[in-house]
């Protein structure tokens, strides 16, 4: 198999930390590497080297390069915008295709967190026989931890499967509220959905051309890409073939995962102090509880507040309830952060 690793996104919900000019996946959250260079080296221990590759936009090519001076130019598929993850599968797909390769890809987001390399190596390597039969795509299911209005969900069956470890996917779920999540956990075959999905590029090709046509003939017959890629919308690949498929499986497994997503991610890499306090930087606090505080820049002190996320960096304050943690992708958007 091959590895891409999607490394173009902006990273909005971990503002002010992540800004558009660095997103978070070239940021370090606790460790001397960068997310992005831990999902390299994730696959890296039993992928070569030439296996794996990065898709990314023009704006992230230098950070790529930067960060990973392993990778060979052609290792690096550039976006010339930034369009959501069905025109970057696609493109990527195309450019196996148009080198007469087949073999099946392990499409992975470039910041999360998973902890056994293992247990993932092996679910892959289940995932990859699967997605040799047919046109069949395979994700891999997260076993729940709690209800969270963080994930999207996949709801599975057991009926017209393929292998006894593999389930047929009946329904993806977009975030949900917190009482539609606790519902959600009740039933048996209900997995978060991690992000990652694998397939040959001859099935990302199939199924493009019977459910987003315009997309697939658009970058197939252009002869100018950026003038290309402009026309294209902006869609997530779950939207745009996922959800729509017939051959669409999960392998669940019981990876240590988060998609590191939002700011309470942090809880994987930072200790709670006795008030459940997550302090970074030069934070003094009196009669504070369940808060997150982040200063890089000066002395900060808070006091008599509880359940906030407070960050203060050289390119903004956020001032947030942990309740509306979701909501802040939505106001950076609306306020056309820069």
């Amino acid at each position: 198999m091959k590895v891409i690793i999607m490394a173009g996104g902006q990273g909005t919900r971990f503002w002010p930390w992540s800004v558009k000019k660095k997103p978070k996946q070239f940021m370090s959250l606790n460790s001397s590497r960068t997310m992005i260079q831990e999902t390299y080296e994730r696959f890296s221990t039993w992928l070569p080297p030439e296996k794996i590759y990065v898709i990314t936009t023009k704006e992230y090519l230098g950070l790529v390069a930067q960060q990973l001076p392993q990778l060979s130019p052609d290792q690096i598929i550039i976006e010339p915008a930034r369009k959501d993850t069905a025109p970057c599968v696609a493109l990527a797909s195309l450019y196996f295709i148009e080198k007469g390769e087949n073999e099946v890809l392990v499409f992975t987001p470039s910041d999360h967190y998973i902890s056994d390399t293992e247990v993932l190596f092996n679910t892959l390597k289940s995932a990859e026989k699967v997605a040799e039969i047919g046109n069949s795509i395979v994700t891999l299911g997260i076993k729940p931890e709690k209800p969270d209005t963080g994930y999207g969900y996949i709801s599975a069956s057991k009926e017209n499967t393929i292998d006894s470890n593999v389930l047929k996917i009946s329904e993806f779920i977009e975030k949900p509220e917190i009482e539609t999540a606790k519902k959600l956990l009740e039933n048996k075959n209900v997995y978060w959905n991690s992000g990652l999905f694998i397939g040959k590029p001859s099935t990302i090709e199939y199924f493009m051309k019977k459910y987003q046509k315009n997309i697939w003939d658009t970058l197939k017959d252009s002869t100018d890409l950026v003038k290309a890629y402009s026309t294209l919308p902006k869609l997530s690949i779950d939207y745009a073939i996922l959800e729509k498929a017939d051959e669409i499986y999960t392998i669940p497994t019981e990876l240590s995962w988060d998609d590191l997503g939002t700011w309470r991610s942090l809880e994987h890499f930072y200790n709670k102090d006795s008030d459940q306090n997550i302090k970074i930087g030069n934070v003094k606090t009196i009669c504070t509880n369940n808060c997150l505080i982040v200063s890089e820049i000066c002395p900060t002190l808070v006091l008599g507040v509880k359940d906030i996320i407070i960050v203060l960096t050289d390119d903004g304050l956020l001032v947030c309830h942990k309740s509306l943690e979701q909501e802040i992708k939505k106001l950076i958007n609306m306020e056309g952060e820069k």
